[in-house]
């Protein structure tokens, strides 16, 4: 039984590290700027948003995001 122990002892770091390397994914990326341009999309159109849709698009592409 102290095999076990030991297993799934030395599994919790890796778990750890692997957490850490998982890549972004767009829906996360960038909350305060989706959450803004969201915003004004849904008040006032997409039309009459552009300068908060560039904004978040140019802070996806910062983050590695091709858009």
């Amino acid at each position: 039984m102290s095999a076990l122990s030991a297993a799934s002892v030395s599994a919790a770091p890796v778990t750890e590290s692997a957490e850490q390397k998982k890549p972004l994914k767009p829906c996360c990326a960038c909350p305060e700027t989706k959450k803004v341009r969201d915003a004004c999309i849904i008040e006032k159109g997409e039309e009459n948003c552009t300068q908060l849709i560039e904004a978040h698009k140019d802070c996806m592409r910062a983050l590695g995001f091709k858009i």
